[in-house]
C-alpha cells in the first residue's frame, strides 16, 4: 500500500517552509565614514553612492545562495521526517513526520541564515569602507600613514 502525506497536514508543512528565514542584500553600510575636509559634501555624497554600488557588486548573489541553502535544508528535513514517519507508522505518521522534519529543518536553517546575513553585511561594509578610504574620506579608527 502506497503511503502519502495527508492533505490536512499539508498546510503545516507549507507554513514551515515559508517560515524559513531569508537573507537579504544589505540596504546600505552600517559603518560610519566622514567627509574629507578637502572635499565638498556633494563630492562626499557622489563618492558614497559610487562606493555603495561597488560594495553591492562585491556581495552580489550571496543572499540568494544563503536562501537556497536554507530552503534546501527545510526540504531535506521534511523528506527525512516523512520517510521516518512512514517507516514508524502509517500515512498519518508520514505527514506528521514530514511536518516535524520541516519544522526541525527550518529551525536548524534560521541560525545559518542569520550568520550568512551577518557575513554578507560585514563583507559589504568592508568593501564600502575600503572604497571610501581610498577616495580620501575619513574612517573613524583608521589612520593614514605619515605624509598622506
Amino acid at each position: 500500500m502506497k503511503k502519502s502525506i495527508c492533505l490536512p497536514h499539508l498546510p503545516v508543512l507549507l507554513a514551515a517552509l515559508l517560515l524559513t528565514a531569508c537573507a537579504a542584500p544589505p540596504m546600505g553600510p552600517t559603518v560610519q565614514v566622514l567627509p574629507s575636509p578637502s572635499k565638498s559634501f556633494q563630492a562626499f555624497q557622489q563618492d558614497q553612492q559610487g562606493c555603495m554600488q561597488y560594495a553591492q557588486s562585491m556581495i552580489s548573489g550571496q543572499a540568494d545562495v544563503a536562501n537556497q541553502r536554507a530552503v534546501g535544508g527545510t526540504a531535506v528535513g521534511a523528506v527525512l521526517g516523512g520517510v521516518l514517519g512512514a517507516a514508524i507508522g502509517n500515512g498519518r505518521g508520514a505527514s506528521i513526520g514530514a511536518a516535524t522534519g520541516a519544522i526541525a529543518g527550518t529551525s536548524a536553517g534560521v541560525p545559518a541564515t542569520s550568520y550568512a546575513q551577518g557575513s554578507i553585511q560585514y563583507q559589504y561594509n568592508n568593501a564600502f569602507v575600503q572604497c571610501m578610504y581610498t577616495r580620501g574620506h575619513q574612517v573613524p579608527g583608521a589612520t593614514r600613514p605619515y605624509g598622506q
